[in-house]
């Protein structure tokens, strides 16, 4: 194992040397203050797949052990791990997530075989060679939006995941809850909610243009104690966990379970089901009063199960929002005379502010897709760059705080590669190169005082045409590796990055992944069971836009 096989790249080694320290059954763990979550996540996780106990180390023990501390001189999130051959590993961070990273690194140095679950050597030993690691982060937001709606994923892959974001140092979950395929979150005050708007007759099978349906039903949810487990499982790897509640498009789901939330006086609302095709539903949320008191009471029972010290955010979705219905009805113009609007869109934007006012005066922050900059925004709300660099660039020039996530570079729901091979193809080609020269930080904003704004960047995995645990690690895998990279380390310019060493490297990571049981994409193309011959996609040749 050497230096140069780490991911994300670390900002600077010192070794490795010769010498080394030998971890065995008597290597123990002094942790020091603010150091617990790494305690326990080193002894349950990387004690378990190496064979090693790692217990307390007693007091005045000085060598044989791997010692956690916090030092506020390093910056946040920052670390150094040093490996004396004579002492052992000490982990020092700038908070108790910068130990936690420093532990991340400690395991890849541990080889591979510290990414199981049991141990595969027969001696329970393992050396590591004498050196120094100093690292830290470019970006405080490391992210990946995960959409639940689409297809359901069950708590346990989304534990998986959360493990999988903590191996690759990234730190934001963004938990994509609710759309017009499905309500993936129990509200105790509205329980119809998860009752109807949680379960879809069937399923398009491939893209809405495929002529192909799984007529399997198709749902599930998560308990409130599914949640306040998933963000407590978060919290103990320093993840924050972004909870999206779509609104006002995207919510089909919600209308089929309470029809008084739609359009009443456009459609009947009492016919519609549970969307079981993709693309953009036209039924959107009533702007009534009463939709506003339903979703503020569901926003309470959001607040409670997504803490402010781990969920300071709120997403409130606010892309796609057809227009039609409101076009067509007489409250709807009704409201938009009573308000003073100009028209529609304005009407959206009230419906995004009333919620910003909401957010903020109960201490959280709303962030949004790039769509919500129409019509206006309160200080302390924060953009989702989707559409392409323009709404991040836009949203900085304003005052927004901003995360980069164009879906021309970032959306691994894209395909991989062109030809016929690939699985339900998506997109414009994104190939792991592609993601590895992706840059957060568009040339309108470097170097200016604006590129303060860009809080940083997550990549985003919409499930259309993912059913399962094995065909999100497709897509995401192993671009993610190359993602987090670009979010972690501090990179030369795009078309000074060293892809070949990155490629070197990943020959490591690829075996850590595998330990992992991740059903990645093999450099080579896709396995035979991981293609989907025949099943239509929505391809888009030629290089994407940058806009």
């Amino acid at each position: 194992m050497t230096h140069a096989e780490l991911i994300p790249a670390p900002t600077r080694i010192d070794g490795p040397y010769r010498c080394g320290f030998v971890m065995d059954e008597r290597t123990a763990i002094s942790a020091g203050p603010g150091t617990e979550t790494t305690e326990r996540w080193l002894r349950a996780t990387v004690g378990a797949a190496v064979g090693l106990p790692l217990r307390p180390a007693p007091d005045g023990m000085r060598s044989n052990t791997v010692t956690l501390r916090v030092d506020d001189t390093l910056r946040p999130e920052a670390y150094r791990l040093t490996v004396t051959s004579a002492v052992g590993i000490e982990i020092a961070g700038g908070d108790a997530a910068g130990v936690f990273w420093g532990a991340q690194t400690l395991r890849q140095l541990l080889g591979a075989d510290a990414f199981r679950r049991a141990p595969v050597a027969r001696k329970a030993t393992v050396g590591i060679p004498d050196q120094v690691i100093e690292d830290s982060p470019r970006f405080h937001w490391r992210g990946l939006m995960l959409d639940v709606s689409r297809h359901f994923l069950p708590k346990d892959d989304v534990l998986r995941y959360l493990d999988l974001l903590a191996a690759h140092k990234l730190n934001v979950f963004h938990f994509h809850l609710t759309d017009d395929q499905g309500w993936r979150i129990e509200i105790k005050r509205h329980p119809r909610l998860t009752e109807v708007g949680a379960w879809r007759s069937r399923t398009r099978w491939g893209h809405r243009a495929s002529d192909l349906w799984d007529e399997k039903p198709h749902g599930g949810y998560y308990t409130q104690d599914d949640i306040r487990e998933i963000v407590a499982y978060a919290a103990e790897r320093h993840i924050s966990v972004v909870p999206e509640i779509d609104i006002p498009g995207h919510s089909q789901s919600a209308i089929a379970a309470y029809p008084e939330l739609g359009n009443t006086d456009v459609v009947d609302t009492t016919a519609l089901a549970v969307w079981d095709n993709w693309g953009v539903s036209p039924n959107v949320l009533a702007p009534t009063d009463a939709t506003l008191r339903f979703y503020e009471g569901v926003f309470e029972e959001i607040l409670d199960l997504f803490p402010a010290a781990t969920s300071p955010f709120v997403h409130i979705g606010g892309d796609e929002c057809p227009k039609g219905q409101w076009k067509a009805s007489p409250a709807a113009q009704a409201r938009i005379k009573e308000l003073g609007l100009a028209d529609e869109d304005e009407l959206q934007s009230w419906f995004i502010r009333h919620f910003d006012s909401w957010l903020t005066a109960r201490g959280r922050r709303l962030i949004g897709w790039d769509e919500i900059l129409e019509g206006g925004l309160a200080p302390g709300a924060a953009v989702s760059s989707w559409r392409g660099y323009a709404g991040g660039i836009a949203a900085a020039r304003a005052g927004h705080d901003v995360v980069m996530c164009p879906e021309q570079q970032v959306y691994l729901d894209h395909r991989q590669a062109s030809g016929d091979d690939e699985p339900m193809p998506i997109g414009y080609v994104r190939t792991l190169e592609d993601v590895y020269r992706f840059e957060p930080v568009p040339p309108e904003l470097a170097g200016t005082a604006e590129a303060a704004h860009v809080l940083g960047t997550q990549a985003n995995v919409w499930t259309e045409v993912m059913q399962d645990r094995s065909r999100v690690d497709y897509q995401v895998f192993p671009r993610l590796s190359a993602f987090a990279e670009v979010a972690w380390s501090a990179l030369p310019a795009p078309a000074d990055r060293d892809l070949a060493d990155f490629e070197r490297r990943m020959v490591a990571h690829y075996k850590r992944l595998d330990a992992l049981g991740v059903d990645y994409r093999p450099p080579g193309g896709p396995l035979p069971w991981q293609k989907r011959p025949g099943v239509i996609g929505r391809p888009i040749e030629g290089a994407p836009p940058i806009v």
